[in-house]
């Protein structure tokens, strides 16, 4: 049953992710959309697990939103296709400053999740 969980939220968050990429298609060269949707799904992420700690039914949350939605609607393979991009175009910084924007910003994304949950 936990494997239909996590499919029935990676099915809404993969659909997500593709509505947000559409909506906020790269503008000046840079990927904004996929920049973003990484940020957003790692503060969700954070929230997530800091509201539903591991006890009891919290699982089915966690599955559902956390495990599926998040992983369904954050883009690592899409990250890293689109860094390797601007590394070919000839775009060596904006591949450096998105690639360590999104992983610094990422990670301070879950952190302000997780710690807005715990306050």
């Amino acid at each position: 049953m936990s494997w239909l969980v996590v499919a029935l939220g990676g099915a809404a968050g993969a659909a997500a992710r593709f509505g947000v990429a559409q909506a906020f298609a790269a503008r000046d060269g840079f990927p904004w959309a996929t920049f973003g949707i990484n940020v957003a799904g790692s503060l969700g992420l954070g929230l997530l697990m800091g509201a539903f700690p591991v006890a009891g039914e919290a699982w089915r949350v966690r599955a559902l939103l956390g495990i599926g939605f998040c992983g369904g609607f954050t883009t690592f393979s899409t990250f890293s296709y689109e860094t390797l991009v601007l590394l070919q175009r000839g775009s060596p910084v904006t591949a450096l400053l998105y690639s360590f924007g999104s992983v610094a910003v990422g990670v301070l994304a879950a952190w302000m999740g997780l710690r807005l949950t715990l306050s």
